[in-house]
């Protein structure tokens, strides 16, 4: 990679980390969790920036986030890590229908919906496993609660990945054809 193209990638990852971030900030509160906008942001990240730079733009929105919103650096950590992981999934399968002779190849918005919902169904299982080891393990609350916690926090997962899985598509879409016409996708993954 060229030295512009490294800044390039530079700016870009932090743009869109920052992209998640403010998305994540735009919330309703639904029971004891948030139904927000910032795994749309993730994922997005991950489909325009590839699933590296696309896993580390969004898991550095999130990290920011939890960091300046007061949920500690290990929370902060494992949020990283999963948003990155979303992301990075949601970037890998879209990437990986696109090669020639792949079972999508040539049907580019159904590689881009398969790899939110794998993107989604990513972060929905990291959330959960999340969720349990900290309410059994780490608070150590009873099973019977601990699977109450969860059943409490599922409806705000599933519909804030659910909303991604349908938005983020039709966002990509939207920007693709103006990304490539400034060169960004280019920039960012180069002609091997």
């Amino acid at each position: 990679m060229s030295k512009r193209s490294t800044v390039h990638a530079v700016v870009y990852t932090a743009l869109m980390a920052a992209i998640v971030y403010v998305l994540t900030l735009l919330y309703l509160p639904l029971g004891e969790s948030r139904v927000h906008f910032g795994n749309a942001a993730s994922m997005l990240a991950g489909l325009i920036l590839g699933p590296w730079l696309g896993g580390t733009a969004s898991g550095v929105g999130a990290f920011i986030f939890d960091l300046t919103h007061g949920y500690g650096l290990i929370e902060a950590l494992v949020t990283f890590a999963s948003k990155f992981l979303m992301a990075m999934a949601a970037g890998l399968v879209a990437e990986a229908y696109k090669r020639e002779g792949s079972v999508l190849d040539g049907k580019g918005h159904l590689r881009v919906i398969l790899g939110c919902v794998v993107g989604g169904l990513t972060y929905v299982a990291l959330y959960m496993l999340k969720t349990y080891v900290k309410q059994r393990f780490v608070a150590g609350v009873p099973l019977e609660g601990t699977w109450a916690v969860m059943l409490a926090k599922l409806p705000a997962t599933a519909i804030n990945n659910g909303f991604a899985a349908v938005v983020t598509p039709i966002l990509y879409t939207a920007l693709r054809p103006a990304l490539n016409a400034i060169g960004v996708l280019d920039r960012l993954r180069p002609k091997k």
